[in-house]
């Protein structure tokens, strides 16, 4: 695995590429995360095969804190590094995946990617203005920490396990290190910029999607409502359905890789098909 920096309107950003020579895939993790949590898809076969791009967004992971934070950490000012960085490595064509709230991004940035192959999201109910949290989320206590801008080690803990399947303990400590690096000002000013104009109507957006658009789901999920997908219109979804992955919550790129990594690999394969 490549690990390296570039520089983008929002400072220096660190990125993660495989060893792959296939077609190129943009990996987009989730709120207090980093591109460590694709290290399964990176490290492993799906990685050797294709071109996996991971990248730490700004104020998370190896990447620069913003220093315009009110320009940066929202929808716009995330989609806006995300088009810089697949057009500075080439990959404006790539298969774009978002986790989380690295699915709101890519839905954000879509409409401006008219060279990608297709999109796929996970852990992210597609959201219009005002969004309907109660119908898309769920009941889950650590959802107040997403826009908390101080968390502790405790909170940082809950948070990550809300993130697991219930009953998970055994909670990776580099994604609590993850939670506890992230500026905290990057969850204030997310909540903050959840406004009329602060983001794109997401529901629109894969309503008139014209690449291929797959939708995976954790069976298990303690913070995203499944139920909430069939009130989308989503002409252009892959298989015709929401892909559902046992065993898993919110991160089922970890927590059931092979899995995951064999429904997105399929998607790969038929959306460069």
């Amino acid at each position: 695995m490549q690990t390296a920096t570039i520089e983008t309107s929002a400072g220096r950003t660190a990125y993660r590429q495989s060893p792959g020579t296939g077609p190129s895939v943009v990996l987009v993790h989730g709120n207090s995360a980093s591109s460590g949590a694709f290290a399964r898809q990176i490290d492993g076969p799906l990685g050797a095969k294709y071109r996996l791009i991971a990248f730490d967004l700004p104020g998370h992971g190896g990447s620069d804190d913003a220093a315009d934070p009110a320009a940066v950490y929202n929808m716009p000012g995330y989609a806006g590094v995300l088009r810089e960085v697949a057009a500075a490595l080439g990959a404006e064509d790539a298969v774009f995946v978002g986790w989380s709230l690295g699915g709101h991004i890519v839905l954000e940035a879509a409409p401006d990617l008219p060279k990608a192959k297709g999109f796929a999201i996970f852990g992210t109910p597609p959201i219009a203005f005002p969004p309907a949290m109660e119908q898309a989320f769920l009941p889950t206590p650590a959802m107040a920490y997403t826009f908390q801008p101080q968390l502790t080690e405790t909170e940082a803990r809950a948070y990550v396990a809300a993130a697991f399947r219930p009953g998970v303990t055994d909670l990776p400590a580099e994604m609590v290190a993850d939670v506890l690096r992230t500026d905290g000002r990057a969850r204030a000013q997310l909540a903050g910029s959840i406004a009329p104009g602060g983001y794109r109507d997401e529901v629109a957006v894969v309503a008139e999607m014209k690449q291929p658009f797959a939708v995976l789901h954790g069976a298990q999920e303690q913070l995203v409502n499944a139920d909430y997908f069939a009130t989308l219109t989503m002409p252009t979804l892959w298989r015709g359905q929401v892909q559902t992955i046992e065993g898993a919550g919110h991160l089922p790129q970890w927590e059931q890789a092979e899995r995951f990594n064999a429904l997105l690999e399929a998607f790969v394969s038929e959306a460069n098909g």
